[in-house]
């Protein structure tokens, strides 16, 4: 079976601050309080579709032992370390290069790990049909879900019609505006991108060469050296020299060989506390409550996550949002909630990257 699954597991989670900080990012917070991590999750769900010994999860070197600690049956060799941030082009090179080393007739799905997928049986059927397609040719694919609302917060990517479940891909949007995002929902023909990615690791491979020859180039160099204990050395003097891109930008939207799966399994990538309010478990007041002790009357509409044994009272307001945390209370009205990120890089400067 030559089948694998690269999880990125990145990011830093800045919108999900307190909760989320550079240490601790919120792939590996309990996020939705279910006992699990979002990585855990993201984990056992692609144990579902593909070997353990087939998955790979790309983050940040710092993030090494969060990850053995959460999934301490992985190999080392299956974690990847970045030594610096340089976006998605450089990360999924990274992995792509390193498994087509060991396996030439690879094939890929590559995925947050940080999203939310409600209907997992859908999401592996469809899966499936899109590793399927990418096995026989020489396509790269994604997975577009069906919008539901103008969002203005997801790229979008138009398809063209044609026969079967997979579409040709006619344009990529990033992040419309409202008015754009409206008229796009009335065409019928655009999906929101969830950038779930599936190729053979050739295809992929060949596209560096053409669309990033100079991460190419890099990644080249560095083949001799994988599955060897050569590879952190030689990772960390070829990361800083790549190019900082997305995957999207850099190679996506350039190429002419991109489909899409018009697709619909509930998913959400919890960009933000208004998503998790959106996806959670709501009470009579259409209020999400997750912690130990909180009482609330006479509100709705709100979220309220605390992570200790304070007891938290919300008592008359309606569409808020309240994060406690031992070190810091954030409350924010739900209309503000884009600001969250500004906030964090005010409280940075500010605090001197205590609350980082």
């Amino acid at each position: 079976m030559s089948r694998y699954v690269i999880i990125m597991a990145g990011g830093v989670g800045s919108r999900f601050w307190p909760l989320s900080r550079v240490d601790h990012p919120k792939q590996f917070l309990d996020i939705l309080g279910l006992g699990k991590t979002l990585l855990q999750m993201t984990y056992e769900r692609f144990l579902k579709l593909v070997p353990a010994e087939h998955i790979f999860i790309v983050a940040n070197e710092n993030y090494r032992p969060l990850i053995q600690d959460q999934i301490p049956e992985i190999d080392a060799q299956q974690i990847l370390g970045e030594p610096v941030a340089k976006n998605t082009a450089p990360c999924i090179a990274y992995a792509c290069y390193k498994i087509h080393a060991k396996d030439p007739n690879a094939v890929v799905l590559v995925a947050p790990s940080d999203h939310l997928i409600l209907n997992e049986e859908e999401f592996l059927r469809v899966a499936d049909e899109g590793l399927s397609f990418a096995e026989v040719g020489d396509a790269m694919l994604t997975l577009g879900i069906t919008p539901f609302r103008p969002d203005t917060g997801y790229g979008y990517i138009q398809y063209l019609e044609a026969d079967g479940a997979v579409k040709p891909v006619k344009t990529f949007t990033e992040k419309p505006s409202h008015e754009i995002a409206v008229e796009f929902i009335k065409s019928g023909d655009f999906l929101w991108n969830a950038g779930i990615f599936m190729w053979r690791t050739q295809t992929i491979l060949d596209a560096f060469d053409e669309f990033l020859p100079e991460t190419a180039a890099l990644f080249q160099e560095a083949e001799p050296d994988f599955y060897t204990d050569r590879e952190s050395v030689t990772v960390e003097r070829i990361y800083p020299v790549c190019p900082n891109i997305s995957i999207d930008y850099g190679v996506i939207e350039k190429a002419e060989n991109v489909y899409v799966i018009p697709s619909d399994f509930g998913w959400s990538d919890l960009g933000t506390w208004k998503s998790l309010h959106e996806v959670a478990n709501k009470d009579e007041n259409n209020s999400v409550h997750i912690g130990k002790h909180i009482v609330s009357g006479d509100s709705s509409d709100n979220l309220v996550v605390s992570t200790g044994d304070k007891l938290v009272v919300i008592e008359g307001v309606s569409d808020v949002f309240v994060l406690d945390t031992e070190d810091a209370l954030l409350v924010c009205h739900k209309d503000r909630e884009q600001e969250v990120k500004a906030i964090v890089t005010r409280i940075r400067e500010q605090f001197k990257g205590k609350y980082n």
